[in-house]
């Protein structure tokens, strides 16, 4: 059974940084790719960057680039989101998700793609 366990959310104020983590379990191979989502209060769950385990090839909202980076630890089956520059409207529920299906085309946006989903992780910036 596949877990997908996050940490590493919290509370910071504008400008400020963190780390998320979530690790992968129960798998004896890597995912095909893993994501990051958010959702903030009353708004649909939106994907904020993703990587192709295999590759390391990324992607990201336009809403983060320059400021969110996304990592793997292949070894660990681990992935990270650094979050920098943080701004209250990066404000949400984050929760990473993982598939091992190979999609056609780069769907890493759509949640209906990915199996497995984490339980979530706060992140709350103040201003």
């Amino acid at each position: 059974q596949v877990q997908l366990v996050e940490s590493g959310g919290g509370s910071v104020q504008a400008g400020g940084s963190l780390r998320l983590s979530c690790a992968a379990s129960g798998s004896t191979y890597s995912p095909y790719f893993m994501g990051w989502f958010r959702q903030a209060l009353g708004k649909e769950r939106e994907g904020v960057a993703g990587i192709y385990f295999r590759g390391g090839f990324t992607r990201y909202a336009d809403s983060v680039k320059g400021r969110f980076t996304i990592s793997q630890d292949n070894a660990k089956n681990t992935l990270y989101l650094q979050m920098n520059s943080l701004k209250p409207e990066d404000t949400a529920m984050y929760f990473c998700a993982a598939t091992w299906r190979v999609w056609s085309g780069d769907r890493w946006r759509e949640p209906s793609q990915y199996g497995y989903w984490g339980q979530g992780t706060q992140v709350t910036v103040s201003s």
